[in-house]
């Protein structure tokens, strides 16, 4: 089982345009480097996507993964696992949650455990943990920021 790692930030938007751009998946590309495709494969009844296939190139890591998706009512969380392994992951669960701070801004809490099929050093994957978890929530940050 893969050890989960969390970090937070706080976004100068509210819950619902977090939420947007996070569930956007076919932008990803747009403002994620490393992801270099993405495709909705299944959509829930409101249209919303639950399984999703993703192209990633991080230089020497390259893998096509497939998440399914889940979203809480109010959409204060959105969580997924890995559907079946990939070439480089064994599982992976993660999940966005976010809260409402009153003020016009949203802290989000991200929250990510990645078994992988490579082998690995556990101070090089924490530090690969750390550097996917910044990258993520600040180009997080920043777009829907920029959207705003």
């Amino acid at each position: 089982m893969a050890e989960s790692s969390t970090q937070s930030i706080r976004i100068s938007d509210n819950p619902s345009a977090v939420a947007e751009v996070i569930t956007d998946f076919l932008r990803y590309p747009e403002w994620i480097n490393d992801v270099k495709s993405t495709e909705v494969l299944e959509e829930f009844e409101d249209g919303y996507a639950h399984l999703v296939r993703f192209q990633l190139d991080a230089g020497v890591l390259k893998d096509a993964y497939e998440l399914r998706y889940e979203y809480a009512d109010d959409f204060s969380r959105i969580s997924w696992v890995l559907d079946k392994p990939s070439s480089v992951q064994k599982s992976q669960t993660g999940s966005y949650d976010l809260s409402d701070n009153g003020d016009g801004t949203t802290t989000v809490v991200y929250t990510l455990a990645v078994d992988l099929s490579i082998p690995m050093l556990g101070m090089f994957k924490r530090k690969a943990e750390k550097m996917i978890m910044d990258s993520a929530l600040n180009s997080l940050k920043r777009r829907v920021e920029e959207s705003a």
